[in-house]
């Protein structure tokens, strides 16, 4: 019983003194990205276009499914 307990305190303090840390960002490394707010993002959202292109993206993209439909309905046979 003294044993077990022996060896788990041990262990407790051999993970205490471990240093849980990270190395510092390099920022010369090809794999490295940029961090923030919208760093992430394929498009940049504080252009001047952005709204007009992000709409004109959301009617093409819902609205070519029932363009298309609408199309095959009304196609001649």
């Amino acid at each position: 019983m003294y044993a077990s307990s022996a060896v788990r305190a041990r262990l407790a303090t051999v993970a205490a003194r471990r240093g849980f840390s990270t190395t510092r960002a390099q920022f010369g490394s090809p794999y490295h990205y940029a961090e923030g707010p919208r760093s992430n993002l394929p498009f940049n959202p504080l252009s001047k276009t952005f709204f007009w292109r992000y709409w004109a993206f959301m009617i093409t993209g819902f609205g070519a499914p029932f363009a298309i439909a609408v199309w095959q309905t009304n196609k001649t046979k």
